[in-house]
């Protein structure tokens, strides 16, 4: 690895970290970024799952007051979205690169288009829940407990555009306020990063040196993500993992 392209995967993770706070699909940023410097599918992914844990919990560690407010449903998800990783990490080394290479292509397409439309899906999000309001709504049904574990299976296998498909869930099923969406959408991601990320530690090909530099990055990102977030321009952070996430499709298919 040259000092350039340290730079750029340290980069990439920072933009990472704080695109993952912010609105997720951070994946679509240093995933293309390790395929550039040459590494393979699959190592690149399971660098890039493990080098994202860090900015995935300092982003829910900014919401914690958030999270404590109902730490019994946050753990009781977090316990879902866990053992549907394990699940996803579990596929992605059994399932032939080859097919790795074939779907990650259409999973990037997905997950663009996830954060094109990512807009629409706050807003739906919100008109569900002042229609909510009005009838009350169930907390913690069975069907957004397996909802997470899916979410958690994706993660645990590719997982760009996994935080979009969890506010979606989060937002149309529990009446938390935004902040606290914020904050268990973080929490879920990092736990099926993390739960995942230790499966690949354990078995599988990493390359740690790029992990550290994402996760040094993505762990500043995080920060940066949720204290400021807010303040960020969604539009302009929606522009960057698009025009990177093309670029990743097109080193793969070419």
């Amino acid at each position: 690895m040259t000092i350039l392209e340290a730079i750029a995967i340290l980069a990439a993770g920072l933009a990472a970290g704080t695109i993952n706070a912010v609105i997720g699909s951070g994946t679509l940023v240093t995933f293309p970024v390790l395929l550039a410097v040459g590494y393979p599918p699959v190592v690149a992914n399971t660098t890039n799952g493990l080098g994202l844990v860090p900015g995935s919990f300092t982003a829910a560690w900014g919401y914690r007051r958030e999270l404590a407010e109902n730490r019994r449903s946050a753990l009781l998800l977090a316990s879902c979205s866990a053992a549907g990783s394990v699940i996803g990490a579990i596929l992605l080394l059994e399932l032939p690169e080859d097919l790795f290479a074939v779907v990650v292509p259409v999973l990037i397409a997905g997950a663009l288009v996830l954060v094109v439309f990512q807009p629409r899906v706050a807003a739906w999000v919100a008109r569900r829940r002042e229609g909510r309001a009005a009838g009350g709504h169930a907390e913690g049904t069975l069907g957004l407990r397996a909802g997470i574990g899916a979410t958690g299976v994706y993660g645990g296998y590719f997982g760009a555009g996994q935080g979009i498909l969890l506010f979606a869930l989060l937002g149309t099923a529990l009446p938390d306020d935004m902040a606290r969406l914020q904050g268990l959408r973080n929490l879920l991601a990092g736990t099926a990063n993390g739960v995942a990320a230790l499966v690949f530690v354990l078995v599988a090909d990493v390359s740690f040196g790029a992990a550290a530099l994402i996760a040094v990055g993505a762990a500043t990102g995080g920060v940066i993500g949720a204290r400021i977030g807010r303040r960020l321009a969604p539009g302009t952070l929606r522009a960057l993992v698009v025009v990177v996430g093309l670029a990743a499709i097109l080193q793969l298919v070419l």
